[in-house]
């Protein structure tokens, strides 16, 4: 299943930016996966977390090929040696299975995430441990399809930015302008970003200053 976006969006974002429009028409439709289950979500995103997509990807078909599904009974009933072994980290194993006690108990009410605004929704997951502002708001983007996500702290649309607009450095301000620009539709405008950052127009530079060279 993909990030569900049609027409309207992407119409409102080339009427809204010249540079955005041709980067899209060069692009076409964008397809990023998501996951639905906010459970395995979360846990899948604590995986993932500075490791490479590939590691992320063994190490959740391992869980899979253990539990069937990764819902919240399976992994508070297993231990923290048995989590590690599917090859992630002791300390991700404990974020994990403090999760899931957490959800199982009622601790943390996992099902009125759906219904709470981004910034309330992205307060509670940051509140989990091994969840910070960046995870919590690629969970609302590839999990809940909020469409109107756009995030500061991720790099590759920082990237994207530098790329299409020729910044040398994307702050603060200047990111908010263009949150202002693409809202309600930030979602959306990430996927083109990150695909830019990735290489999908050949020839596009990134204008951020080179690194000064240690002789």
């Amino acid at each position: 299943m993909y990030f569900y976006y049609a027409e309207r969006e992407v119409e409102y974002l080339k009427a809204k930016d010249e540079r955005l429009r041709e980067v899209i028409e060069k692009i076409g439709h964008v397809d990023r996966e998501v996951d639905t289950d906010l459970f395995s979500s979360v846990v899948h995103h604590i995986i993932g977390q500075q490791i490479s997509t590939k590691a992320q990807a063994t190490i959740w078909a391992r869980m899979k090929a253990q539990f069937g599904e990764v819902n919240a009974e399976g992994i508070s009933a297993a231990d923290i040696d048995t989590l590690q072994s599917f090859g992630m980290t002791f300390r991700k194993a404990e974020y994990i299975k403090d999760f899931a006690e957490k959800v199982k108990t009622g601790e943390f009410a996992l099902q009125e995430i759906s219904q709470l605004p981004d910034n309330e929704a992205i307060q509670a997951l940051a509140s989990l441990k091994g969840i910070g502002v960046w995870t919590a708001e690629m969970i609302l983007l590839f999990c809940l399809q909020r469409p109107d996500i756009f995030s500061f702290d991720d790099l590759a649309i920082q990237r994207g930015l530098r790329m299409v607009y020729h910044h040398r450095k994307i702050d603060r301000k200047l990111f908010e302008k263009y949150r202002r620009r693409f809202s309600p539709y930030c979602s959306v405008a990430s996927l083109y970003l990150w695909a830019v950052a990735g290489g999908a127009i050949p020839g596009m530079k990134d204008y951020a200053p080179k690194k000064n060279r240690r002789k």
